[in-house]
């Protein structure tokens, strides 16, 4: 006889806490007060920050690296960095932050969404090179959870058409692409270090790149405009003061030093976590190909097939919430049927005003958002493989009693 669901008052597979986030100890203990005790807190007095944007950018295989105050402001930066001028189009999945796409519209340019890959959650390069017009001058590609995209193909439209690629990495700290960490893969690469995040110092942001003109844009868009060798007060293009402070890079500096170990637990989890959880009727894990080296999955993402599990995505969570595996929904409104797409209020910047989002229809974006999509958080992964067969189990109790649901 089944054992019942414990969200119809069985006894759940699992009552154990799963790993905590962030982690941390003494070394970020430590790096803290000595900031403090230096009396130099901001990044132009200090030594945290500089020598963390030296090492990530080392970790990333580039030759720059530009920390700023969070991971939005890195995008926008990013844009201006790349000339775009109000009216331009720049190309972002619907399937990501909102950051993504309002990034667009604080450079006064307009987002062009096109449809995600249903299988990867990651944006489609055929619906890319559908979606170019005159006015297009830029690609925003997002490696969804931390799996990479397409960048070969990617890369390839770009250069046909002479189009800037911003790789929003923010999901993806030492993901890998047929060996390439991304970030390096485009004309720009963009981190951030938000509290969710795999590298955390609860605010905060980077910007990678190896183009050296890219490179001084951003180093000067970030800190007031100024440029190598010129006076203090000498202010040479529309910038603020973006730099990230010494705190947060004592705390990423000790963050940093954690990261490859994360990194090498979270995908071995993630990869036997596919293994298993793939042969769950009605579980569709996020494909993942030889070009993907290394994930560094920010998120384990996979689609609930409705009508094998003859329950709503809600229900099966409930379900699963009750055995103690934790599932999100995840995203469950495209970006463009956001209220601030629908009605286009976008305060002053009026560049991304002629779009009529209200309008947009994407297929897989719509499956997924409305009723297929979910994901388990990266600390999950940190488990250990104990762990991650209580979450097989939970899955396969679940799937095996649907009808009671």
């Amino acid at each position: 006889m089944q054992e019942k669901l414990a969200l119809l008052g069985g006894t759940p597979i699992r009552t154990k806490a799963w790993p905590s986030w962030p982690v941390f100890g003494k070394e970020e203990e430590e790096a803290v007060v000595r900031v403090v005790r230096s009396g130099k807190w901001g990044k132009l007095d200090g030594e945290e920050v500089v020598r963390f944007e030296k090492r990530f950018a080392e970790y990333c295989g580039v030759k720059h690296g530009i920390a700023c105050v969070n991971g939005t402001v890195t995008l926008r930066i990013a844009l201006l960095a790349a000339g775009i001028q109000a009216g331009d189009e720049v190309i972002v999945p619907p399937y990501t932050f909102l950051a993504t796409a309002t990034a667009v519209v604080e450079a006064n340019a307009v987002p062009v969404f096109v449809d995600v890959e249903r299988e990867t959650f990651n944006i489609d390069p055929v619906e890319i090179e559908k979606a170019i017009t005159p006015r297009t001058r830029a690609i925003i590609c997002v490696h969804l959870g931390g799996l990479p995209c397409d960048m070969d193909r990617i890369m390839g439209i770009a250069r046909k058409y002479k189009l800037v690629v911003i790789e929003d990495a923010a999901h993806a700290h030492g993901s890998e692409y047929k060996g390439r960490r991304v970030g390096s893969i485009g004309d720009m690469g963009s981190f951030s270090f938000q509290s969710s995040k795999n590298l955390n110092s609860g605010e905060g942001g980077l910007l990678v790149t190896n183009d050296d003109g890219f490179g001084e844009k951003c180093r000067s868009i970030h800190n007031c405009g100024r440029i190598t060798g010129g006076a203090w007060y000498e202010h040479h293009v529309i910038s603020a003061n973006y730099r990230l402070g010494e705190f947060q890079g004592a705390i990423l500096n000790a963050q940093l030093d954690r990261l490859e170990e994360q990194n090498a637990r979270r995908d071995g989890n993630g990869l036997y976590l596919d293994q298993k959880l793939s042969k769950v009727p009605g579980v569709n894990v996020q494909k993942r190909d030889g070009a993907c080296t290394r994930n560094g999955y920010h998120l384990y993402l996979f689609r609930l097939d409705r009508e094998v599990w003859g329950v709503s995505r809600e229900r099966v969570i409930e379900a699963l919430g009750a055995e103690g595996v934790p599932v999100s929904g995840g995203y469950v409104v495209p970006l463009y049927k956001q209220p601030l797409f629908k009605n286009r209020a976008f305060g002053p910047y009026a560049g991304a005003g002629k779009m009529e989002y209200g309008e947009l229809n994407l297929p897989n974006v719509e499956a997924i958002c409305g009723g297929e999509g979910a994901w388990i958080y990266q600390s999950v992964l940190l488990g250990e493989r104990g762990d991650m067969d209580d979450i097989v189990r939970g899955f396969e109790k679940v799937y095996a009693q649907r009808g009671a649901l």
